[in-house]
């Protein structure tokens, strides 16, 4: 673990703490106060994402400590538009979100490099902020759709007062979302392939893995389809294996010495 101290390292601190001050004042059960504290973290990860841009002059997505960055700035609006316009909910005043927010800050805070690096010639395309943004878009909601799976598969009651809509037709929903998100990230990626090294698809194990996490999930709407209604149990855990398949998508491809490509500037 590295502390980091420095005003990069202190915003992401602040971040956390509220966070987590909001994750324990959820399952105190005062959601009014965790949702303000679950906001209130999420103004000090936009601060931390907008001070780092304005420290390394791009846009930072280029690593593994800014793609964690930004994903502990995403969880808050997607909490919001889950819940206000899909009809999900996770848990007591978001605290399951609020929970998800503090795992992905945490590899930010304590684990990856923040040491500032230039953007290599690939990277300087137009195409490299919309393709990583809209994956880490889709990875959200499919973390989303993992945790509700994984309450309908290990059986948790559903709060009424809180849930609006059962753990398995939420995970549905979210992956719904999350599925245009990686067709999207998917055909950008190869459309700026072509436009960095000349070819739409070069076999590279980010490519592979990520098309192997699509595959899952389009396994998945066709076991749903088939099969769902009367196997909710094995629907859910499609979702769960998905969220598996980006976890090496995301973390082992670019961390293992096992997968060298094209794409291990993210270390």
């Amino acid at each position: 673990m590295e502390i980091k101290y420095t005003l990069q390292g202190l915003l992401i601190y602040i971040g956390i703490s509220l966070y987590l001050l909001g994750f324990v004042t959820a399952l105190l059960r005062r959601s009014k106060n965790a949702r303000t504290l679950f906001a209130l973290g999420f103004i000090a990860a936009v601060t931390a994402v907008a001070y780092r841009w304005y420290h390394v002059e791009h846009v930072p997505m280029q690593n593994l400590f800014e793609v964690f960055l930004v994903l502990g700035m995403m969880i808050y609006p997607i909490s919001i538009i889950s819940r206000r316009y899909l009809g999900v909910s996770a848990g007591v005043g978001n605290s399951a979100d609020m929970l998800l927010a503090i795992i992905v800050l945490f590899p930010a805070g304590f684990i990856f490099d923040a040491q500032p690096q230039r953007l290599p010639p690939a990277l300087q395309c137009w195409l490299f902020a919309p393709h990583v943004a809209v994956y880490m878009l889709a990875y959200v909601f499919m973390a989303k759709a993992a945790f509700l799976a994984s309450c309908r598969i290990v059986g948790a009651k559903p709060l009424r007062s809180t849930e609006l809509v059962s753990y398995e037709h939420g995970t549905y929903r979210m992956v719904c979302v999350g599925f245009p998100l990686l067709t999207c990230g998917l055909l950008l990626g190869s459309w700026w392939g072509k436009l960095a090294w000349g070819d739409y698809w070069g076999w590279d194990p980010k490519e592979l893995w990520s098309l192997a996490s699509w595959l899952v999930y389009a396994g998945y709407f066709h076991f749903r389809y088939i099969y769902g209604k009367k196997h909710e149990k094995l629907n859910c855990f499609w979702a769960v294996v998905g969220m598996f398949v980006i976890l090496i998508t995301l973390l082992w491809v670019n961390l293992s010495r096992l997968f060298p490509g094209l794409h291990n500037y993210a270390t």
